[in-house]
């Protein structure tokens, strides 16, 4: 009996990793990069829906769309042309903003060597046991990512980058999905072991938007995080999806361009790697062999909370309606209603035609 709870738990561990990371990184400032911002944001909900707390992921985004000018509707960033899903959110943590996204920043995050005196929340506190997931976003070129449209990172810089992680013990297996122009140069200098690496588009090719919105005057995603985004709703905490599935979420058909992957430096099979290895959190588990009775408590924990008031609980962000129902249900029809200045306006122009027609003296057949 032992041999099989050690075999189970050894099956559990198969990966050897004991707890998650994520590193979403936004390179691109302006308001018609509105897209890049909601990819970022589109995978950040994805992965705290699936267990990573905010604790566990940098977020990295180089302008506040949420809160720009010219967002006709301020504080949200939606991802879909109906306007269902502001991945923006209630509670979104961003550890780096605006002129805070710089290459160095970046760099220092991956390999620790940043200031004792920075913030919990700013410091990707990996180790040796820990699985990264690295997501990037911006406009690029062949070998490198532009940084606020002032800086660049090249693909030797992140190669050394990860070597350094892996030299200072910072990551069990690591993840590393970019979506821009030509991305697949971005991977292709990569020498450190137990590296996957997934991009949108071949060398000369350029990764495309989605999601054209007339009423925010811009595209709201790109092809490539559209559908890795619809393909994440499917998964849920205890899916049995591998990064096979992964690779194949963006054929070209849908794509225009030629998504890449590189696993050669993945000492697992690609095919026996769960989706939730990168994208979810390891939980603790305790295994037993004794039967346990939870009626008890079971019963006491609902009396503690009626129906009525888990029925009246609001839904957070990352519990919305999956991408897949709200991106072919049909446009709300929204209900009218007149300004209170158009009512103020309409009583003032019928007492104007009372008095014109009947005169003051017969004010008070209508007081």
């Amino acid at each position: 009996m032992s041999f099989g709870v050690e075999d189970q738990a050894e099956q559990f561990f198969r990966s050897g990793h004991t707890n998650n990371w994520a590193v979403l990184v936004c390179t691109s400032r302006f308001w018609f990069n509105y897209r890049h911002v909601a990819n970022t944001l589109s995978v950040y909900r994805s992965v705290k829906r699936l267990g990573i707390p905010d604790s566990h992921i940098v977020l990295m985004l180089a302008d506040d769309m949420a809160c720009n000018p010219r967002n006709p509707k301020p504080a949200t960033v939606f991802s879909h042309k109906n306007m269902e899903l502001n991945v923006y959110g209630d509670d979104v943590e961003v550890d780096y903003r605006s002129y805070e996204v710089t290459v160095e920043n970046f760099l220092r995050v991956l390999t620790g060597r940043i200031p004792p005196s920075t913030p919990r929340s700013k410091r990707l506190l990996s180790d040796d046991r820990s699985n990264i997931l690295i997501y990037m976003t911006g406009h690029g070129g062949n070998g490198f990512l532009k940084f606020q449209d002032s800086e660049e990172i090249t693909n030797v810089e992140l190669a050394d980058a990860f070597e350094q992680m892996w030299q200072k013990r910072r990551y069990n297996e690591l993840l590393f999905i970019i979506d821009t122009c030509q991305g697949a140069s971005m991977y292709e200098r990569f020498y450190s072991p137990n590296i996957m690496a997934l991009a949108s588009s071949q060398v000369g090719e350029d990764s495309l938007s989605h999601q054209p919105d007339l009423g925010i005057g811009v595209h709201l995603m790109d092809r490539y995080t559209f559908y890795v985004l619809e393909f994440l709703e499917e998964i849920h905490p205890a899916s049995q999806t591998n990064m096979n599935d992964l690779f194949q979420v963006c054929p070209k058909s849908l794509c225009v361009s030629t998504p890449g992957h590189r696993t050669d430096l993945f000492q697992r099979d690609p095919q026996k790697v769960l989706i939730t290895d990168f994208f979810g959190s390891v939980r603790k588990v305790e295994m037993t062999t004794e039967t346990l009775s939870l009626d008890r408590d079971v019963a006491g924990f609902e009396s503690k909370f009626p129906e009525e008031e888990l029925a009246t609980e609001p839904l957070k962000y990352a519990e919305q309606l999956p991408v897949a129902q709200i991106i072919h249900q049909k446009p709300k029809q929204k209900d009218w209603h007149p300004p209170g200045g158009f009512i103020l306006g309409l009583w003032a122009l019928i007492i104007m035609v009372f008095f014109k027609t009947y005169g003051i003296k017969h004010m008070k057949h209508v007081f």
